[in-house]
């Protein structure tokens, strides 16, 4: 059972780190603008999630950071 529970992890590490290489991949032809827009979304979202721990505070978040990423990216 515990080999089970192990496989299930390193098959969740590795989605993850196929995700974050492929999502890195396709921020290399962006324009800045477009890529702070992104890094906002994400850091937004990320602060969303750890204040408010609900699906709702994360996309707030997310919108929030991405429109301030947007407007820094002027």
């Amino acid at each position: 059972m515990e080999s089970i529970r192990h496989l299930g992890t390193r098959l969740g590490t590795v989605a993850a780190a196929i995700s974050l290489v492929a999502g890195l991949a396709a921020c290399g032809d962006m324009s800045p603008r477009t890529r702070d827009t992104a890094i906002g979304a994400g850091v937004g979202g990320a602060a969303g999630a750890a204040i408010g721990g609900n699906g709702w505070s994360t996309l707030g978040g997310a919108a929030v950071g991405g429109v301030i990423g947007n407007q820094v990216g002027k």
